[in-house]
């Protein structure tokens, strides 16, 4: 199979990138599924349902979401009731959506998303997200039940990335990280056939800081407040990601990063 994971949509240029790219990139790669995430995508926070709604017919398979995908007023209403959207697993049961899906693709294939957020820097309160993928991984088989299985790790700390692809090494077929918007240049298969990358990047305006207008947080590292609010940058976007192949047994042939703009 073939999966492209794109990095976190930022503002209007985003999903400009998004709807641009991706039906050219699924041609020429012949993709089985594109997975894109969407934490930014609604003027910087979250996702709303007009921007969902602009998402469909493009191709798109899954969309994840991050820290922000309950900033929109209508992500509870969007998380229960849109089903190619998800929302990291480790929030509380009692929390509107899921984080880990099976979808059957157009070609019949079973591919598995668990979508987790980090605790470092970020959301101590939450459960753990190793503990959390263990039981959500616990009913599924990569190469029985299941065809693929992505991870995407939507966390601060480069460590936190690093010790999930490890942990998961040999159990998935990729651990993707998203959130920090600058994609690293780690993309490498770990040593049990899990494919990893520390952060594929975001798809937005590259003329920023990490996606938005310079002056608003450049306020905050000045003055310790923002006189602005933070905005999307507007410029020309890049898509950023990453292209993930894999075997008859789940296990990744290759990792591929991509920018294009």
């Amino acid at each position: 199979m073939k999966l492209l994971f794109c990095g976190d949509v930022v503002g209007r240029s985003g999903r400009d990138a998004v709807k641009r790219f991706i039906p050219k990139l699924r041609t020429e790669h012949a993709l089985d599924a594109i997975v894109v995430n969407v934490d930014n995508a609604s003027g910087g926070f979250g996702v709303s349902g007009e921007t969902l709604r602009d998402f469909k017919g493009h191709h798109i398979d899954v969309l994840t979401g991050g820290d922000h995908v309950f900033d929109q007023k209508d992500a509870p209403s969007l998380l229960g009731n849109e089903q190619w959207l998800l929302r990291p697993h480790n929030f509380p049961p009692s929390v509107p959506g899921s984080g880990c899906k099976l979808f059957t693709l157009a070609n019949g294939k079973k591919l598995l998303v668990l979508h987790l957020l980090g605790q470092v820097f970020h959301r101590e309160y939450l459960d753990s997200p190793f503990t959390c993928a263990d039981a959500a991984l616990a009913p599924y088989k990569l190469g029985g039940n299941v065809d693929m299985i992505l991870v995407d790790m939507h966390a601060e700390a480069t460590s936190e990335k690093q010790a999930m692809g490890h942990y998961l090494d040999g159990r998935v077929s990729a651990v993707v990280g998203s959130h920090t918007h600058v994609p690293t240049a780690d993309a490498r298969i770990l040593p049990k056939g899990t494919a990893f990358q520390t952060d594929c990047g975001m798809c937005g305006d590259y003329n920023s800081i990490i996606g938005f207008e310079p002056t608003g947080p450049m306020q905050q590292f000045m003055h310790k407040y923002r006189k602005v609010r933070m905005e999307p940058a507007s410029g020309n976007g890049t898509l950023s990601g990453a292209i993930i192949e894999t075997g008859d047994n789940g296990l990744a042939k290759s990792i591929t990063p991509i920018q294009i703009s």
